[in-house]
């Protein structure tokens, strides 16, 4: 780890003055979060702007903006100042006294997390943790949370992702639909009924690029992922999905995989803020690797 070259570095209260400057694009506003005199703040940003040579912010008037090095400085002072408020609560709350706090999307909720539960709860039986189910990508350290499984390609700035478990598309289908077969072409899922959530183009997109004509299917649109996978298991059609939400299914034999993507790319990641990391966090997240 790099020691920190204090010789080098302006006075605290000048970076401090100049990163609630930048976030309020005021200098007022500025002086009043920091509980401080407009005259104050100005006066160490001008300082700050001395020390490194070089202007930071732009006056025009009555309106402030920022350089385009304050506007690099500024992103780099507000994820410093949050680690250190971060690790901060992380003294505050106690630690171990404070739940875990885990967003993750509903679905990779209810499919893959819920039926690995039982087993967490007996290896770790004290460790608290609130879920919260949630299909946004938020700010996870301004949310207050500890640990966060995301789908995606592992680009979340300001955080550290690991990947979990690929996320690879695959078709699938109820036994009851195939009438015995094991395997259906291209041609014959075509002319096959499908079951789709709403608003799920990328679904569709995958769909044309394997082959299938995807404005020409029979499709039942369904408002949730949870009403379309319940579809899907009573045999109503044709179903494509993550193929870490759909293990379970295909181990037991409730569904038969029909076709499958070859791209790796996509994953669900464990992501955390970038900084300290909490006991109970570590905890988790072995948890996490080792049931996979």
């Amino acid at each position: 780890m790099n020691d920190v070259s204090w010789r080098r570095m302006p006075p605290l209260a000048a970076l401090r003055a100049f990163e609630a400057t930048a976030r309020a694009k005021s200098f007022s506003a500025a002086a009043r979060s920091l509980n401080v005199t407009h005259a104050a703040v100005a006066q160490q940003v001008r300082a700050l702007e001395a020390h490194l040579g070089t202007a930071l912010v732009v006056r025009d008037g009555r309106a402030l903006g920022l350089t385009a090095e304050g506007a690099e400085l500024a992103g780099a002072l507000t994820d410093g100042f949050l680690s250190i408020q971060a690790g901060v609560d992380l003294v505050r709350a106690g630690g171990a006294n404070r739940p875990l706090v885990v967003t993750l999307t509903p679905s990779f909720a209810l499919q893959w997390l819920m039926p690995r539960m039982g087993d967490f709860w007996r290896r770790l039986p004290d460790l608290a943790v609130t879920l919260q189910p949630d299909n946004r990508i938020m700010d996870l350290r301004r949310e207050g949370v500890d640990v966060a499984i995301r789908y995606g390609n592992g680009d979340w700035p300001g955080t550290v992702a690991e990947r979990l478990v690929p996320a690879r598309y695959v078709v699938v289908s109820a036994p009851s639909l195939l009438a015995g077969q094991s395997a259906v072409s291209l041609a014959q899922m075509q002319q096959m009924p499908w079951i789709l959530e709403a608003g799920w183009n990328d679904q569709v997109s995958w769909l044309a690029a394997i082959g299938l004509d995807a404005a020409k299917l029979n499709v039942t649109l369904m408002p949730t992922e949870e009403l379309a996978l319940s579809a899907a298991r009573q045999g109503y059609g044709l179903y494509v999905e993550n193929e870490a939400l759909l293990s379970d299914d295909i181990q037991s034999g409730k569904l038969l995989q029909l076709a499958v993507s070859n791209d790796d790319r996509l994953a669900y990641y464990i992501v955390t803020p970038a900084g300290p990391q909490r006991a109970a966090a570590r905890q988790f997240i072995g948890w996490l690797k080792d049931s996979v």
